[in-house]
């Protein structure tokens, strides 16, 4: 189980830990939607995810397209925890979606979207999708594709909804049609501080934060670099710590709503991401963290 949890957060009447998994780098080796990438050993990529929930872990945000030539994350959560848990809570996007030979279409049109939602349906042998989140992507205005999803939720299809790659403008579009129930982001230490304030008031609200790449930060889909700050690598050692560990600690400690979901097809990697929770930072370590993340020096 996760050591001294970070406690949970609730997705609409869903309960989860606050530590989750991400399985974008579950189907394959090195950077993500890579096309000539390897395909990750089928038994090990199932075995992280059966490990991911011994260890605690019931939120696990995946995508249809999230695969390789040979594996595709659904399908491999599918094989590795079907019967699903009654507390495991998987969480999908729609919006881009890939062909075959891994070309990237930003963003469907409105009336494709049932489509891709029941596609996620099928790839996960699910009768309904627990929660969906829109994945924006050059749009002012999301009004025409959260109805989509909106009437969907009213058809049975969709227990709750969320918003990903969004702007506070595009939250308020949302909260106009039917409830948000979580806003998932890039963002992580030393990344995108101009999102805090968007955290803060999804907080205020009641609506669960969900950085992606608060590990890789500006690596994002090609994951962390080599490069460290002295003051994240100074802090892992006071902690005999990775300097991942740290990197999710500080972002749990930006509020009780922050949902972090860093993906690995490694055990030992999933075990150390887990391991977070029971970092305790001392106020002098958030504040010198907190400058690193304000990129003062």
């Amino acid at each position: 189980m996760i050591p001294d949890p970070p406690g949970t957060w609730t997705l609409g009447d869903r309960t989860v830990n606050r530590i989750g998994f991400g399985a974008m780098r579950l189907p394959q080796h090195g950077r993500a939607f890579d096309p000539g990438a390897v395909p990750r050993d089928r038994g090990q990529a199932i075995a992280v995810l059966r490990r991911a929930v011994e260890l605690g872990v019931n939120h696990i945000d995946t995508a249809a397209f999230y695969f390789s030539r040979l594996r595709s994350a659904n399908e491999l959560i599918n094989r590795a925890l079907a019967p699903y848990p009654d507390d495991l809570v998987i969480a999908t996007k729609v919006g881009p979606s890939r062909d075959p030979s891994g070309a990237w279409q930003p963003l469907a049109a409105p009336e494709q979207l049932r489509g891709q939602v029941e596609e996620n349906l099928r790839q996960l042998g699910r009768d309904h999708l627990d929660v969906v989140n829109l994945r924006v992507s050059g749009l002012d205005s999301i009004a025409a594709h959260f109805g989509v999803l909106a009437g969907l939720r009213e058809a049975g299809l969709i227990r709750h909804l969320g918003i990903s790659n969004a702007r506070p403008a595009h939250l308020a579009q949302a909260q106009a049609i039917a409830p948000v129930v979580c806003v998932q982001n890039a963002y992580g230490l030393g990344y995108r501080p101009e999102q805090d304030a968007f955290l803060d008031r999804c907080g205020e609200q009641g609506i669960a934060f969900v950085p992606f790449f608060a590990i890789a930060g500006a690596g994002r889909e090609a994951g962390a670099g080599g490069d460290e700050h002295d003051e994240v690598l100074a802090i892992a050692r006071a902690h005999d710590a990775s300097p991942v560990r740290v990197r999710l600690a500080w972002a749990l400690r930006r509020g009780p709503h922050v949902l972090v979901i860093p993906g690995t097809g490694s055990a030992g990697h999933l075990e150390d991401n887990v391991a977070a929770g029971a970092l305790r930072l001392t106020p002098d370590e958030l504040a010198r963290l907190d400058a690193v993340h304000s990129r003062r020096r």
